[in-house]
């Protein structure tokens, strides 16, 4: 994306599983609100390869009722801020990473599926809010896919995207709709073979090349 005059550059990452390794407690309150709202306890696997989608489309795969559907999402929203940092830490390099992209002058910012107030909340927990310029979920706006959570954090920042980092297909699906260059990372929801079906501009098992593109 070509920089306007005066505009700061931008990375936009991911949160869950690209810069914090947060699924094992995505997973267990997910499956823990399943049995909440009546239904059986679906499989680790089955809710982890679910994970970044909306709580609703997630809830869809395990019943078609709409009513539970909800029932699965409210109690999803009780149970996750009660052990959302109980396993949950930053994936080794992250931090280092935002530390050195906010040193060559280029602003960090997430965009994720959760809402804003749970993902500062887990951020701030982490001690992470420090290494970040903004949070920003996914509050009444389209979900990725849709590049409009991405739209919204760059411009709270006020600065041009260069590159989404993301662990899943559709957040490089959302960072090539927002017009940035896709950086997939291999440790996440997705492996490296289902990122690659998204034709991300890197595909790689660490961020060490992400520093030296926006050098």
């Amino acid at each position: 994306m070509e920089q306007r005059a005066g505009m700061r550059r931008a990375v936009v990452f991911d949160l869950d599983g690209t810069l914090i390794d947060s699924l094992p407690d995505i997973v267990f309150s997910f499956r823990e609100a399943c049995v909440a709202a009546g239904l059986p306890r679906p499989g680790e696997g089955e809710v982890r390869a679910l994970i970044g989608r909306p709580l609703d489309e997630m809830a869809e795969v395990f019943t078609q009722d709409v009513r539970v559907v909800g029932e699965v999402s409210a109690a999803y929203r009780r149970i996750y801020p009660l052990h959302f940092t109980e396993r949950t830490r930053p994936f080794p390099g992250a931090v280092e990473t935002l530390r050195a992209l906010r040193a060559l002058g280029v602003s960090t910012a997430v965009a994720t599926t959760k809402r804003s107030d749970m993902a500062r909340r887990l951020v701030e927990a982490l001690g992470m809010a420090g290494e970040i310029d903004h949070v920003q979920g996914t509050d009444g706006f389209a979900h990725k896919p849709a590049p409009d959570v991405i739209h919204v954090a760059l411009e709270a920042l006020g600065a041009v995207g260069e590159w989404m980092v993301g662990d899943t297909v559709t957040d490089l699906q959302a960072g090539r709709a927002a017009g940035l260059r896709t950086y997939g990372v291999s440790w996440g929801t997705h492996d490296a073979a289902t990122l690659a079906t998204a034709e991300p501009d890197v595909l790689a098992d660490d961020l060490g090349q992400l520093l030296t593109l926006v050098e």
